[in-house]
């Protein structure tokens, strides 16, 4: 038997792709994969006009639109004339440097963070780079993926590769097993409650323990997905046979004897038994209840059987009254029954078939509560297409949600899906800042596919344990 050598898979896969230690202390570190969508790469790609350069690595580069595209009217131009500028530039820029672009026209559109593990692009131990701050997806997949700025997406173009420095690594264990009507939002929205949204300032997040063993590889991209959240720039799982099974036989994974040979060098990055942290976080998953946030940031959270916390009980007191001013609640008051206007089903975080599985559980059979206005928007086309293969879609318009094409939706409103005026959203999205709904007034809270769907049908919040 080998010799374990102490080693986490983020020291493995950081090794494994550093080209060189620069004299400023960073590392040159290599990026397997680049993901690009046409916000944040039009600059990038006039940079390396003014200074006459390539794309380095075109064929390690994959293209599609999310951000802008509108999931209901969909003719070009676009109404909004921005959003068609971006695309305008997207598509040219993909085509004068040699990048495969999946349009609005290809049945492989859809956002960014989805297609990537739909195509079979992220693979174990890779390094992965996006210009999109929840590039923490792809670390479902023992995958090292940053979200980058401007830039950076340049120097990836150019160069594939960036300047980091090193992050510490901050094990996360989720003991026991999650009580029934518990999703992986809760559980990712619990972390974050713990740690704080500056927690993981420094640190990868490495996701473990039965409870993560335990789950799909969608509800694993959740918890990734909203690492950024909690201030982590990196969180990943090791893969293990749940991660090699999903990966079977899609497009980009090497076939036949190639696979058997990737999964042996997939295994072999995962952390050792006895690898070092620099920090350990245990944590109870029968402890966890369905959870929603009360506030404007992701870690103002609690279950739904709590009252709101008064501001003296919280970390950041005047962040707490920040908090209340805009979402006119009363501290000390239960989160159980507060109105909405709005459910939002969707964006990268619960956009996957399972998510739209389990919303479809509580919609079926009932209907929207009159007022509200439902969304449920596929995160690409593909799943979109199996959905309504399943007769998803038909649930959702009986029960009177609208049912959209691919695309970001009103996870931060850079389309025509938008709150108005003071409007309340309950939302499976990863941000509830204010304004990221596209009003400057309008509130978000954020939960599980299944809590959105209850709060639809009820038009408040309900807890989902109650309404299966």
């Amino acid at each position: 038997m080998a010799k374990s050598s102490g080693r986490t898979l983020y020291d493995k896969v950081w090794e494994s792709h550093t080209v060189d230690v620069l004299p400023t202390g960073q590392t040159q570190l290599f990026i397997g994969l680049h993901l690009i969508h046409e916000i944040t790469t039009a600059p990038a790609f006039d940079m390396l006009r003014e200074k006459n350069l390539q794309v380095g690595f075109p064929e390690r580069t994959f293209a599609t639109l999310d951000h802008v595209v509108p999931t209901d009217m969909r003719a070009r131009p676009f109404l909004d004339s921005q959003a068609e500028d971006l695309t305008q530039a997207l598509e040219k820029n993909t085509s004068q440097f040699g990048i495969q672009f999946y349009g609005l026209d290809s049945d492989r559109q859809g956002i960014v963070h989805v297609i990537g593990p739909q195509l079979g692009l992220t693979q174990p131990g890779m390094t992965l780079a996006c210009g999109d701050s929840h590039t923490s997806t792809h670390g479902a997949f023992g995958t090292l993926a940053f979200g980058i700025g401007t830039s950076q997406v340049r120097d990836v173009l150019a160069t594939q590769t960036l300047a980091m420095d090193k992050l510490k690594v901050r094990r996360i264990n989720i003991r026991g097993a999650l009580p029934e009507g518990v999703y992986a939002k809760d559980v990712i929205l619990s972390i974050i409650r713990r740690l704080g949204v500056g927690g993981g300032k420094g640190f990868a997040y490495e996701y473990c323990g039965p409870v993560v063993e335990k789950m799909n590889m969608e509800e694993r991209m959740t918890i990734c997905n909203m690492s950024i959240e909690g201030g982590a720039l990196v969180g990943y799982v090791n893969p293990d046979a749940t991660t090699f099974e999903f990966l079977k036989g899609r497009e980009f994974v090497p076939k036949g004897k190639d696979f058997d040979r990737a999964v042996a060098y997939w295994s072999s990055i995962a952390s050792d038994s006895d690898a070092r942290y620099d920090d350990v976080v245990d944590m109870e998953g029968s402890e966890i209840e369905p959870t929603v946030t009360w506030g404007i940031n992701p870690g103002q959270a609690v279950g739904i059987s709590e009252k709101l916390p008064y501001p003296e009980q919280c970390s950041d007191p005047e962040g707490a009254k920040r908090a209340y001013e805009h979402m006119g609640w009363k501290a000390g008051t239960p989160v159980l029954g507060m109105p909405i206007n709005v459910a939002f089903i969707g964006s990268c975080t619960n956009s996957r078939l399972s998510d739209l599985r389990a919303a479809a559980k509580i919609a079926k059979g009932r209907r929207v509560h009159p007022g509200i206005r439902a969304l449920v928007v596929p995160g690409s086309a593909a799943i979109k297409a199996l959905a309504e293969k399943e007769g998803l879609d038909r649930i959702f318009t009986e029960a009177g949600f609208q049912w959209r094409e691919a695309g970001c939706s009103m996870c931060l409103a850079m389309n025509p899906d938008k709150l108005a005026g003071r409007e309340i959203c309950a939302s499976t999205s990863n941000r509830n800042f204010i304004g990221r709904q596209g009003s400057p007034g309008g509130r978000t809270i954020l939960m599980s596919p299944a809590m959105v769907a209850a709060a639809a049908v009820n038009g408040k919040i309900v807890d989902v344990r109650e309404h299966a």
